[in-house]
């Protein structure tokens, strides 16, 4: 409704200070022309809204007007008082201020809505932790915490995946966490950088402070990093024919195999499926994970692979 969206407009404005048409119109899932729109509109109506020119433009309420449209409607009650994840709080140190906030912000609501909020904390639980979990260390996520709060350069000693590793001066600009993993994202050589933090073998604190990017969005910045990310994973195809009894399991492979597609089963009842590994390692021991219920169509050198496999296997156990 435009009612509502004039609304978020306004309470964009009043928490962001400024913001570009074409951040609203991100913002709202809207077209930059209605934005103009709902400008024009909020104008007529006689909330004093202003246009800057210019690079660093966009859109603000003049004289630091302040809305008094505080009323919650029942969807953003829920989603104001669902719970974040408990192991993130737990990793920042956060879990005993969540606790007295939510209980401070349950008592300053209305006595007809603190029952509906209290009842969604006892409906809806968000737990990340894997079945079975694996500890990353995380000692230094206080030490990021605090030069990111205080925009201060960080020496870091630094493990890559290949376990070389480097000392480096960084300028933290945000914490992200994917999962249970936290990475930090920081300037690093004049780039945007990340880092995974369980990786980070030691912080020390600079007394050298930096700006960070006017125009730097955390969110925005790791969308477009997560996508370039996959769009640049190795990619190793697979034809395979599988047994009707394995086909369910392959439909929740989930990490180890991606599928592409599924035929009708063939002569023999057999599916012929399409898989997709990062490696060709990878691909040659799930398949013989699943022994003779799932048989390699292409490419051929898969199939020598597993039965270089098999051979070393069998060998192996003749001793």
């Amino acid at each position: 409704m435009r009612a509502d969206r004039l609304i978020s407009i306004l309470l964009l404005l009043q928490n962001h200070g400024k913001m570009t048409t074409k951040a609203l119109a991100n913002e709202l899932e809207v077209t930059e022309r209605t934005i103009h729109r709902d400008m024009e509109a909020l104008s007529v109506a006689g909330i004093p809204v202003l246009a800057e020119r210019g690079k660093h433009g966009g859109w603000r309420l003049v004289d630091q007007y302040r809305t008094k449209l505080t009323g919650l409607k029942d969807s953003e009650l829920k989603t104001l008082f669902l719970s974040p994840s408990y192991q993130l709080l737990s990793d920042l140190g956060f879990t005993k201020d969540w606790k007295e906030a939510r209980q401070k912000l349950l008592a300053a609501l209305p006595n007809s809505l603190q029952s509906q909020a209290d009842n969604l904390w006892n409906r809806i639980h968000i737990d990340i932790d894997p079945w079975k979990q694996s500890q990353h260390e995380t000692i230094a996520l206080n030490l990021l915490q605090q030069a990111l709060w205080e925009d201060r350069k960080i020496r870091i000693a630094y493990e890559k995946a290949n376990k070389e590793s480097s000392d480096r001066i960084v300028e933290p600009l945000g914490l992200v966490a994917k999962g249970r993993t936290w990475y930090l994202v920081a300037v690093s050589d004049k780039d945007i950088k990340n880092f995974r933090v369980s990786r980070i073998k030691s912080v020390e604190l600079t007394y050298e402070s930096f700006v960070r990017p006017g125009n730097f969005q955390l969110a925005d910045y790791w969308n477009e990093s997560k996508q370039n990310f996959v769009k640049n994973l190795p990619i190793f195809e697979v034809e395979v024919e599988a047994s009707p009894a394995i086909i369910q399991r392959i439909s929740y492979s989930g990490r180890f195999a991606q599928v592409v597609s599924k035929g009708s089963p063939n002569g023999n009842g057999w599916i012929p499926v399409k898989l997709t590994f990062d490696t060709e390692q990878e691909a040659a021991s799930y398949i013989i994970g699943f022994g003779d219920q799932m048989r390699v169509v292409s490419p051929r050198t898969l199939i020598e692979s597993i039965k270089k496999i098999g051979e070393s296997a069998l060998s192996l156990y003749k001793k």
